[in-house]
């Protein structure tokens, strides 16, 4: 059954429901053990993505190929067993290497993207997943996206959905209040969900919804908490998933904003600049058999309510339970669907929040590599396209390569020692009478090492080059500190590179001895960790840096030339670390012209709208202050009583904390005394009851 958004948006400024009401839509788990029911045949792929996938994926073979065969020669006709272990680290290494250079190439033949005409009465939602959000910064964005829908005459067929998965009352609190001041000045709906229990995080948060209200919408924008699309896009990826009744999924390339760190603006100006040619790559090779990025896209809902009912995987976290990195699997599940799914690299106006600091950075991978090595229990999914099995693959060799390549970092230090330190055998057979001369070809290695760092560099080269003959350098202070960003950008990534490699390293120990990463809020601001704290995380480093090099000075000085960035890097890590994450060096490169984008000269206007948003919303408190103000202002408590879903049918199990915050509320002599009486589940059984709140309000403040 359709349910005509029409009439609701005529209704919108007396909307007092927190929810519409309910369109449920099926979506049952998959069984990936068995074929999927095809939506239809995935369309073949024309010649300009299998020259791309021959460019990408064949290039980085035959690459890997050479320097296999490079390196035998390099070691002679009998390689020694510490050889062959080097020869199996470094093969891989320099086919990883060869593979970004060649998608760089594949690039050029990214298809050409159109936007069709004609009617489209697609109805659309935006939704926003949030768990502890500072809700000024992600209520913000979806009220400047509100005035923006408007401007772009789809506000009729558009609503927006916050779905809360928050588990602290105070934060409940203050999204309830955020979002009805929203709702005040909305040109569209937003409605508001806190659940009763967070089940499988992320995917468990969108799918609940999908299964209440799916049936009320044919196409889902899905945002971070931190990332918001201009409404043009919106009705640009509409227009295009409703023109292809086989498209599923249509991604866009997110451009990294807002970043005040050195390490956030690091991270956005190399966005900025590599990150168009990179997309252009991925969307030549991908086709119609495209990734999903888990925000900042648009969904068929009918495709993702058929195919990406996620299970649980058996046994134990990290491996087993809730599949963390759950975009990939939804994106290869509607693939081998039949659906396609796609990553629009033209559409422009796609925006998200940078992380701010390297350890902040470093919490985010833990949960990104324990879900991509959970991916390694989907290859076998029945019916999976190859192209998903290669973006699986790809994710779990984005964290793999940290650990193969400290290892044959290790591999060539015992090499270095066992020739300096062992006396060679020249006749090993008393009848001999020809020595065997050690073989170690170490021009030839030389060569080698120059070819990997060309294949690393040159594709920044050609997109720094790329962004001198683009408006993007006129917006970046020109082409002078274009270049002059890009050879500090590099500098600094050098610096970072070593400690990311032992951070990710010891991530992907961690995993492999069973840590699970659990679910913590993620840092969107940050600040600057304290000395004591990256020397607690750094240390280590710092220690195999420094031992490293007295060694390498004491028994080879020769490898100190091809080693320094990497033992700079981790002997510098907790300056690196703490100053990158400082504010006031982020502003002294943006007053210097380095690693500025055009968004910070000429933000676009939604962004700016979306600072002017959060700054009308009300004020985020913590603790017991943000429960309090609701007892001490009638309205506050009127606009949160609002925001409410009716409760009244949960199980006598889930009303136990209602039942006890209730017995303790009618001991209490003030409402500061009742709630320090309350634990934190009767605090969230309060902020949810609207009868236990008049209860509370009523008490003397």
């Amino acid at each position: 059954m359709t349910v005509p958004l029409q009439q609701d948006h005529a209704e919108a400024p007396a909307i007092e429901a927190p929810t519409p009401p309910e369109a449920p839509l099926e979506m049952l788990p998959q069984d990936f053990g068995k074929r999927p029911v095809m939506h239809a045949r995935l369309p073949r792929n024309g010649i300009r993505v299998w020259l791309a996938r021959l460019i990408a994926f064949g290039g980085a073979a035959a690459i890997a190929g050479i320097g296999l065969q490079q390196m035998l020669l390099t070691f002679g006709e009998t390689p020694t067993p510490m050889q062959w272990a080097l020869l199996a680290l470094f093969v891989p290494t320099f086919g990883w290497v060869g593979f970004s250079f060649c998608s760089v190439l594949a690039g050029l033949f990214a298809p050409n993207l159109t936007t069709p005409d004609g009617p489209n009465d697609a109805r659309i939602v935006v939704i926003m997943p949030v768990y502890h959000e500072d809700p000024t910064e992600s209520i913000g964005l979806l009220s400047a996206l509100a005035q923006d829908i408007g401007r772009a005459g789809i506000a009729d067929r558009t609503e927006f959905f916050v779905l809360s998965d928050s588990r602290d009352p105070a934060m409940a609190v203050n999204e309830t209040l955020a979002v009805a001041a929203a709702r005040e000045t909305s040109p569209v709906p937003i409605w508001y969900r806190r659940r009763v229990t967070n089940e499988d995080r992320k995917s468990g948060n969108v799918a609940e919804f999908v299964r209440r209200w799916g049936g009320r919408y044919d196409q889902m924008v899905v945002l971070d908490a931190d990332s918001v699309i201009t409404a043009e896009t919106v009705k640009a990826m509409s227009a295009r998933m409703n023109g292809d009744p086989d498209m599923g999924l249509i991604q866009t390339m997110p451009i990294l904003i807002g970043g005040e760190t050195i390490f956030a603006r690091l991270t956005q100006f190399a966005g900025r600049v590599y990150g168009p040619m990179i997309a252009r790559a991925v969307s030549a090779w991908s086709g119609n058999t495209g990734n999903y990025w888990g925000h900042n896209a648009m969904i068929r809902m009918q495709a993702f309510a058929e195919s990406c009912g996620l299970p649980r995987l058996p046994g134990k976290p990290p491996f087993g339970g809730t599949i963390l990195s759950h975009d990939f699997v939804e994106a290869a599940a509607m693939c081998r669907a039949g659906w396609k799914v796609r990553l629009d690299h033209d559409l422009r106006g796609s925006y998200e929040g940078s992380p701010p600091t390297l350890l902040d950075m470093a919490a985010r991978e833990r949960r990104w590599a324990q879900g991509n090595l959970q991916h390694s229990r989907l290859m076998g999914m029945r019916g999976l396209r190859g192209i998903s099995l290669a973006h699986f693959i790809i994710g779990i060799l984005g964290f793999l390569m940290s650990p193969i390549w400290l290892a044959l970092l290790l591999v060539g230090l015992v090499l270095s020692a066992t020739v300096l330190l062992s006396t060679p055998e020249y006749f090993p057979n008393a009848y001999q009478l020809f020595p065997d001369w050690p073989v170690f070809d170490a021009r030839r290695m030389l060569w080698l090492f120059v070819a990997a760092m060309s294949l690393l560099l040159i594709p920044k080269l050609i997109a720094t080059f790329r962004a001198w003959m683009r408006p993007l350098a006129r917006n970046s202070g020109g082409p002078v500190r274009i270049f002059a960003s890009a050879m500090f950008e590099n500098l600094l990534s050098a610096l970072i590179a070593p400690v990311q490699m032992l951070i990710q390293t010891r991530q992907i120990y961690e995993i492999l001895s069973g840590h699970d990463s659990g679910w913590q809020a993620q840092v969107r601001a940050g600040s600057m960790p304290d000395w004591s704290v990256v020397i607690r995380r750094h240390w280590i480093h710092v220690l195999l840096g420094i031992g490293t090099l007295i060694v390498l000075a004491r028994f080879s000085p020769g490898q100190l030339i091809w080693l320094s960035p990497i033992l700079a890097g981790l002997i510098l890590s907790p300056f690196t670390s703490r100053l990158s994450a400082s504010p006031v060096f982020g502003r002294w490169a943006r007053m210097r012209g380095l690693l500025v984008t055009p968004e910070e000269r000429d933000p676009p206007a939604l962004l700016s709208a979306a600072n002017a948003a959060g700054r009308a919303l009300p004020r985020p408190l913590a603790g017991a202050q943000a429960i309090l103000q609701l007892g001490r202002n009638p309205d506050l408590l009127a606009r949160h009583l609002r925001m409410l879903p009716d409760r009244t049918d949960l199980p006598v199990g889930q009303r136990l904390p209602q039942i006890t915050a209730d017995a303790k509320i009618a001991n209490a002599s003030t409402q500061s005394e009742a709630l320090s009486f309350l634990n934190r589940e009767e605090t969230d059984a309060l902020v949810s009851n609207p009868a236990l709140l008049q209860k509370w309000s009523a008490l003397p403040a």
